[in-house]
């Protein structure tokens, strides 16, 4: 048994769906990769024009997530796609922040022991390390500015399914940091709204945030939060709505995990559960590989190995 996902686009903006969730007539979704593989967590935004999706590439073959991105034009027609990042760990949930006027991302790879935000180099395929966030390892990281401060919500790796359990807090007065562990963490717990899932927005003068539930699955909805209280010593927020899979698209209707948005574009994606009698034969195959050495990244690296081990022992943001 094993997850495949697909993810897509609406144009609209994110704050529209509150009152009028997605409707499967108007969701333009990015091409099947396959019976082995997908693309999730969808960010994007729109430039002269082209709107670029920014995704999580995953192939059971290889079993490590790269950031991959697809573009398409005004009247949503594929013109390009590629590797955006990829490193020696997984990566997935590339959330976009747009500080001083310069845009970063914010992936997760909580396998390379931190959390790196890269800086955009060239849009949009080349970006590089600008700083390590904190000095933990944090999952879904989803950063915003409100009220003169930043703040970061995610979830930390631990046994117990502690990643779908727990949120996390920290705020910070420079993207770059320090940031500062929020007096009452973990802020949140249960499986139905810990986890964040997409991208933080001001809806009705009140700041909103997409929680993935997992409670019955991995990623089987989304419980949007309305954040009532929000300061370096106190958190309150109250679920105001919920987004399910629903008839989306045939064949995926056992999951919903990312609500993202910029600007008139909002992102989801969906996911169906598999069964297949190939699966053995893939983690056999995934592990010959691994002996051989062929599971590296298959793009561009963001650096080679001595920029990231400098970034890492100069601890950027802490």
């Amino acid at each position: 048994m094993f997850d495949i996902w697909r993810s897509g686009f609406i144009r609209r903006p994110l704050s529209s769906v509150i009152d009028q969730p997605p409707a499967a007539d108007e969701v333009t979704w990015l091409p099947d990769c396959g019976p082995y593989a997908y693309v999730a967590d969808p960010f994007g935004m729109t430039r002269d024009g082209v709107l670029t999706v920014f995704v999580e590439a995953f192939d059971y073959h290889v079993r490590r997530g790269e950031i991959h991105y697809r573009q398409y034009d005004a009247e949503d027609r594929l013109i390009g796609q590629g590797v955006a990042l990829a490193e020696p760990w997984h990566l997935s949930y590339p959330t976009l922040i747009e500080d001083g006027g310069d845009l970063y991302m914010l992936p997760e790879g909580y396998k390379s022991g931190g959390l790196i935000l890269y800086r955009c180099a060239r849009f949009p395929d080349r970006w590089e390390p600008a700083a390590r966030l904190g000095d933990q390892a944090a999952i879904d990281a989803t950063v915003v500015r409100h009220d003169g401060l930043w703040w970061m919500f995610h979830a930390l790796a631990g046994p117990d399914d502690r990643a779908m359990r727990e949120m996390h807090l920290a705020w910070a007065e420079n993207l770059t940091g320090p940031w500062t562990a929020h007096s009452a963490n973990p802020v949140i717990r249960g499986l139905d709204g810990s986890r964040p899932g997409g991208t933080a927005f001001v809806h009705d003068g009140a700041l909103h945030l997409p929680v993935q539930d997992c409670t019955a699955t991995y990623g089987a909805a989304i419980n949007l939060l309305r954040i009532e209280t929000l300061t370096p010593d106190a958190f309150s927020a109250v679920a105001v709505k919920r987004f399910e899979p629903g008839d989306l698209l045939a064949g995926f209707g056992d999951g919903l995990h990312t609500l993202s948005g910029h600007g008139d574009v909002t992102f989801i994606d969906v996911k169906g559960i598999r069964h297949s009698a190939a699966e053995p034969w893939l983690k056999a195959g995934f592990k010959a590989r691994r002996l051989l050495g062929l599971n590296g990244p298959r793009g561009h690296r963001a650096t080679g190995p001595a920029v990231h081990a400098k970034l890492f022992a100069t601890d950027v943001g802490r």
